[in-house]
C-alpha cells in the first residue's frame, strides 16, 4: 500500500491551480501553443481555455498571455505563472518527500484514531513557500508534517517547541500548548479540489 495526496493551491477560497493546471501551464510553456498544448494533453481548447480562465480571475493577473501575429505569435506564460509553476512543483517535492519519508514507527506502541495527540518537540521547520515541513520528535521516532506556512505562523512554531502531532486519518495536524491549562490551537490546511 502506498501513501498519495493531491498538492492545489487557492486564493479566497477559489482554486487556482493543482496538477491539471500545473500540467497544462507546464505544456503550454514547452509548446508556446495553446492548441498545440490542449493536442499534447488530450483535452479540448475550451475546457484549457476554461481553467485558464477560472486561474487568471483567482489570482486577479494573468499566468498566461497570447501574442496574436508575427514571428514572436503564440502563447506563453507570464512571469507570475512561472512562479506559480516553480512554486507549486517545489512543494509538490517537499510533500513527497515528506510522504516517502522511512520513518519508522514500530517501536511506537500506540493505537492511532483521529483522536491521538501525541507530544513531540520540533527538530527542525522547513518553509518553502505556501507549505511547511515540521520535522518532530516523538521518543523514539521522528515524523515529518507538512502545514500551510500559514499554521506556522499563526502557532508561532519555531525549532525546540514542545508540540502535538494530531493523527487523523487523513493528515496529520501541529498543535501547540498555548498556556498553563493546556488549552490546545490547531491548525489545518482543509483540502478542496
Amino acid at each position: 500500500m502506498k501513501a498519495k495526496t493531491k498538492l492545489w493551491f487557492t486564493e479566497d477560497g477559489r482554486t487556482v491551480m493543482g496538477a491539471g493546471r500545473a500540467e497544462l501551464l507546464k505544456t503550454i510553456d514547452e509548446e508556446r501553443s495553446l492548441r498545440k498544448a490542449c493536442q499534447k494533453l488530450g483535452i479540448s481548447y475550451k475546457h484549457a481555455w476554461l481553467m485558464l480562465k477560472k486561474m487568471n480571475e483567482a489570482l486577479g493577473e494573468p499566468a498566461v498571455v497570447t501574442v496574436r501575429g508575427g514571428k514572436e505569435q503564440g502563447t506563453f506564460l507570464t512571469d507570475l505563472g512561472r512562479k506559480l509553476l516553480v512554486e507549486y512543483d517545489s512543494n509538490k517535492k517537499m510533500i513527497n518527500e515528506a510522504i516517502e519519508d522511512e520513518t519508522s514507527w514500530e517501536n511506537v506502541s500506540f493505537k492511532l484514531s483521529a483522536r491521538n495527540k501525541l507530544p513531540g518537540r520540533v527538530l527542525e521547520v522547513e518553509k518553502s513557500g505556501l507549505v511547511s515541513k515540521i520535522t518532530i520528535e516523538l521518543e523514539p521516532s521522528v515524523l515529518t508534517s507538512v502545514v500551510t506556512e500559514e499554521a506556522v505562523e499563526k502557532l508561532d512554531i519555531k525549532p525546540g517547541d514542545r508540540i502535538y502531532a494530531v493523527i487523523k486519518s487523513t493528515e496529520v495536524m501541529v498543535a501547540k500548548a498555548v498556556s498553563e491549562k493546556r488549552q490546545i490551537k490547531t491548525e489545518s490546511a482543509d483540502s478542496e479540489e
